[in-house]
């Protein structure tokens, strides 16, 4: 999951030296794995969107109710040059997410 995270935002900035300047904390409600990531994910668009504010390091724990607690370490959008075009939504489609071989593996489609 905060791989996917990271995946996110590598797709259309650099964030070459920036610092983390804020800790924040998002927590999910109970979902399938694939929802989750989805909520993460939209979570990550509507704080650039609302907040000016991207994940640099993502840590995600489970919460023990089949939600997840995720906290960020952020940065202005500001202080990150942008490389792509600035995702707007997950969408749903072709969505995977789940265990592949040793480990797990995910696919995601992002509206521009």
């Amino acid at each position: 999951m905060a791989e996917a995270v990271t995946a996110l935002v590598d797709s259309f900035t650099d964030p070459g030296g920036a610092r983390p300047a804020a800790d924040r904390e998002f927590h999910t409600p109970p979902a399938d794995d694939q929802d989750l990531l989805v909520d993460v994910l939209d979570e990550v668009i509507f704080r650039m969107d609302t907040t000016g504010e991207l994940p640099l390091r993502t840590e995600v724990t489970d919460d023990g109710d089949g939600g997840l607690r995720v906290r960020w370490q952020t940065v202005g959008t500001d202080a990150l040059e942008l490389i792509g075009a600035v995702p707007k939504a997950v969408a749903l489609h072709e969505l995977r997410f789940g265990p592949d071989g040793p480990g797990w593996s995910c696919a995601v489609t992002l509206d521009v």
